[in-house]
């Protein structure tokens, strides 16, 4: 025990809050800091995803004009999850759909699937091994439907700026079904702007789109926010270890992503420098949003057999330059 202190939220901690008023009113928050400069604000009852990332003290994530939108507020209809897309530092995507509404095999499946918009239905935290540790669990399960479930370990480092975000997918039903899954993390203001420096060593870059072919020799370009920008997407190919980082000159600040390539074989840079709507995308999955549908056609989606699981992880870490 550290004899300088009554208590440990002097220098470190977890403390869960709700928010009170607009679309957001009774959400639970979880606020944590790891007394080296990181916080992070998880949300349980949006999927335990990351509504705030901050070191020390500047705001290195996106937050979309909609704010805070509790579960209640969502639109499982055609592209209408923007209508509750938050953004923040992490939105999970799927895990019956990334990407493209689509009708796939008969199902009719919206925009980057249900998940983010779904409550934990249990949470809790605790310290162990020098770490911050949030564990959660998400059921999506129904009657005559998939029935997965979304294992989630938040481990936060009390030495270093970092963390881990490991997930663990399982069929809990009696049929294979399709598992898609995207970790949608948005980089923002002031860490992103015109002088940010992407550093994202891939082995092949594609775009998405034709739009996004037009520019691709500025794929790791940053502009000013732009009127009527319409958004690029790039699809970057590794070896097995994966990477993505960005730095801000101005504030010698700088973050990192790191994965597994071979099992999240399917990153997305989105790059949308609109007004207000100014955000860097470094997302990586097991997928491409192109729709369940098109997964299909490519050989590219994986299936769970039932009582199968699946793990998955992602590294952040933040740090100086």
């Amino acid at each position: 025990m550290n004899p300088y202190i009554g208590h440990d939220s002097q220098i470190y901690g977890i403390e869960e809050h709700r928010l009170v008023g607009g679309k957001g009113d009774g959400m639970r928050l979880l606020e944590i800091n790891n007394g080296k400069g990181l916080e992070l604000t998880v949300s349980p009852d949006r999927n335990a995803d990351i509504a705030r990332l901050r070191y020390r003290g500047i705001n290195l994530s996106y937050f979309s004009p909609c704010g805070y939108v509790a579960p209640a507020y969502y639109e499982s209809t055609g592209a209408n999850w923007l209508k509750s897309f938050t953004a923040g530092f992490l939105t999970t995507c799927g895990l019956q759909a990334v990407g493209s509404p689509c009708t796939d095999e008969g199902e009719e499946l919206p925009l980057h699937g249900s998940i983010a918009n779904l409550p934990a239905e249990q949470v809790y935290w605790l310290e162990k091994d020098r770490q911050l540790i949030v564990k959660s669990v998400t059921k999506d399960e129904g009657i005559f439907s998939r029935k997965l479930r979304l294992y989630r370990e938040l481990r936060v480092s009390l030495d270093k700026n970092e963390f881990v975000i490991q997930d663990t997918i399982e069929n809990t039903g009696d049929r294979t079904e399709p598992i898609e899954i995207l970790y949608h993390m948005n980089m923002g203001y002031p860490l992103l702007d015109e002088d940010s420096i992407i550093e994202i060593p891939s082995v092949q870059v594609l775009p998405r789109d034709e739009h996004a072919a037009e520019d691709i020799e500025n794929w790791m370009k940053m502009i000013k926010p732009e009127s009527n920008y319409v958004e690029r997407c790039y699809y970057h190919k590794f070896e097995q270890a994966g990477k993505a980082g960005i730095i801000q000159p101005k504030l010698k600040t700088g973050l990192e992503i790191t994965f597994d390539a071979s099992e999240l074989d399917g990153f997305v840079e989105w790059k949308m420098m609109g007004v207000r709507d100014y955000v860097l995308g470094l997302e990586c999955g097991n997928c491409y949003p192109d729709g369940r549908d098109v997964m299909r056609k490519t050989g590219m989606l994986k299936f769970l057999e039932p009582g199968e699981s699946k793990q998955y992880q992602v590294k952040i870490r933040c740090f100086d330059v």
